[in-house]
């Protein structure tokens, strides 16, 4: 991760490594050719098709390379946004039962499913969904002890107390409405600013600071689960 030279004593250097944080097999033979070879342009996203057509000996540098962590996660958020849903299903059940996410039910993998398309534009590695879709499937929800202060003051409070008022009353639960109805509520009613306004909202709901997008992962945890959770908030 120094931009260094591999070494054996280092535990990244180990392929299993590389597939237990995440990276794609296509994308860590992307970045391994383009370590000593380039495709004569500024492509660093290149298909094993194009890989196996364009690669040739004479390309081959000499110079001595480097590993740079940074572009092979790039590559591989490339690579991961290039799979198709029911590709990205299958490389991401793995880690989630493994992190004990879910047991594997039909129930959960149809949830999993419905959530992955909001999450493959921001992740760079397969290891991140864990954390991210956990909100979705923990049975006893409970608030990141670094983002409990960020709900407790008066103003998140009183945040969460007119989002309770205006989902519960709201008559079509999906992101489209939900983001309406709050946004009308919260940002044009009260004048808040959207930060100050959906950071609490986004604690209540998900536990984290750090979530998928906030309303589609509002309108995938279901109407009831939401109430109750931004009720759980107030109490706390």
């Amino acid at each position: 991760t120094d931009n260094a030279k591999l070494s054996k004593r280092n535990g990244e250097a180990s392929i299993a490594w590389y597939r237990e944080q995440g990276y794609l097999p296509e994308a860590i033979c992307n970045y391994l050719a383009l370590l000593g070879w380039s495709p004569g342009d500024d492509r660093e996203n290149i298909s094993m098709k194009e890989l196996t057509e364009l690669f040739t000996v004479e390309k081959v540098h000499s110079s001595p390379a480097r590993f740079d962590m940074k572009k092979l996660e790039a590559i591989n958020g490339d690579k991961i946004r290039a799979l198709s849903l029911e590709e990205f299903l299958t490389w991401t059940l793995p880690f989630l039962t493994k992190a004990a996410i879910i047991t594997g039910t039909e129930s959960e993998i149809e949830l999993v499913k419905r959530a992955l398309p909001i999450i493959q534009e921001r992740i760079v590695k397969l290891d991140e969904t864990p954390q991210l879709l956990k909100f979705l499937f923990v049975k006893e929800f409970a608030v990141d002890a670094d983002a409990l202060s960020k709900i407790t003051d008066s103003g998140s409070k009183d945040v969460l107390r007119r989002s309770l008022k205006e989902l519960a009353d709201l008559p079509t639960w999906d992101h489209t409405s939900i983001e309406a109805a709050l946004r009308a509520s919260l940002i044009e009613d009260m004048g808040l600013k959207p930060r100050i306004a959906f950071t609490a909202l986004r604690i209540a709901t998900t536990g984290s600071t750090i979530s998928p997008p906030l309303f589609e992962s509002m309108e995938l945890l279901g109407q009831s689960a939401c109430i109750s959770r931004i009720s759980s908030a107030l109490e706390l």
